[in-house]
């Protein structure tokens, strides 16, 4: 009798490999991804989200190289440049305010310093303000709203009523009436450090409660999960559960609230700067900018024009990305 036919060995050999690799290839395609990664391919594929992220990307870097890009271009933002200017009525000679190739964005009425340089330095206060005025309201606002909600009772009463309290109070008004009184030296700084250390202070002050109530009612949910619960059985102490369970959860709504508060920082040193409570000449500021050019707006309109633009694209480009960034962190997000 004669024994049944077997197929070569070697074709079984192929066939183990394929499915080697199959069993690999659908290991990596079910690989997991952490939460960052996850939030960067959805913050990828949002254009707006990534146009406004560079513009800022180019902002602050234009800040901090502002006295590398004016030496490029061979202009001094306090420089005058009054052959520049038309000794009968003050304007600027030429047309569109006096732009050329030696001065990019024309000159100012009357001094003829030029815009482009003061633009530029411009923007470190703005954005110095923005950032740090940021930070300070972050901070004031996580450490207060995570202590309000994980201890609740009357720490939470307090923290809450105080929080109520400052987003009832005229902030602009008590900024102006602060900046106002206070002396032209502290802690070391004089005349405009005094001026920019101030609104950082106050700005973050009257910011904080805005994100302390998001922290708090994120914190008010999360104390109750399972995981919570689970390091209190396993004997975690309060410092540990508020900064190693509690903290790393609230990182998103963090991230998402900051990028939304600097816009509106830029815009509350801009407004200080055009009622001439900001920062003080020959400092450039775009809101100061914006107050002198009130007088020329008929005569030299592009005067008016440029910081005005210049303030609405910052704020823009803050704003886009910062949208983008809340789609991206967002776990229920169709994004």
């Amino acid at each position: 009798m004669t024994a049944p036919l077997r197929e070569p060995a070697a074709d079984a050999a192929p066939s183990a490999a394929e499915e080697a690799a199959e069993v690999s290839a659908d290991a990596k395609a079910v690989q997991g991804r952490s939460l960052g990664r996850i939030a960067w391919e959805r913050l990828k594929r949002d254009k707006l989200a990534l146009t406004g992220g560079i513009v800022v990307l180019v902002l602050v870097l234009v800040a901090v190289l502002a006295p590398v890009i004016t030496n490029l271009v061979g202009q001094d933002p306090d420089a005058y440049h009054e052959d520049m200017i038309d000794a009968l009525f003050g304007t600027p000679k030429g047309s569109l305010g006096g732009i050329s190739g030696d001065h990019l964005l024309g000159v100012e009425p009357v001094n003829g310093r030029d815009i482009f340089a003061r633009i530029v330095y411009g923007s470190q206060i703005s954005l110095l303000v923005g950032f740090l005025s940021a930070l300070v309201a972050v901070v004031l606002g996580t450490v207060l709203g995570i202590l309000a909600g994980f201890f609740g009772g009357w720490v939470d009463s307090v923290i809450s009523r105080v929080m109520d309290g400052l987003l009832a109070f005229p902030q602009l008004l008590f900024i102006i009436a602060l900046v106002t009184v206070m002396p032209n030296e502290l802690l070391g700084l004089t005349g405009t450090g005094v001026r920019v250390f101030v609104m950082i202070l106050v700005i973050g002050f009257f910011g904080w409660p805005y994100i302390g109530r998001v922290v708090r009612s994120q914190t008010l949910s999360m104390r109750e999960r399972e995981y919570v619960e689970a390091s209190r059985s396993l004997g975690a102490g309060r410092l540990y559960i508020l900064f190693k369970e509690l903290l790393p959860n609230l990182v998103a709504p963090i991230i998402v609230y900051t990028t939304m508060m600097i816009p509106t920082n830029i815009l509350t040193e801009a407004a200080l700067s055009f009622l001439g409570v900001g920062v003080k000449p020959p400092t450039a500021s775009w809101g100061q900018m914006l107050s002198n050019a009130i007088d020329y707006y008929d005569s030299d309109p592009m005067y008016m024009v440029i910081p005005g633009v210049a303030i609405f694209i910052t704020v823009l480009a803050f704003n886009l990305f910062g949208d983008g960034v809340r789609d991206a962190l967002d776990p229920k997000g169709s994004r």
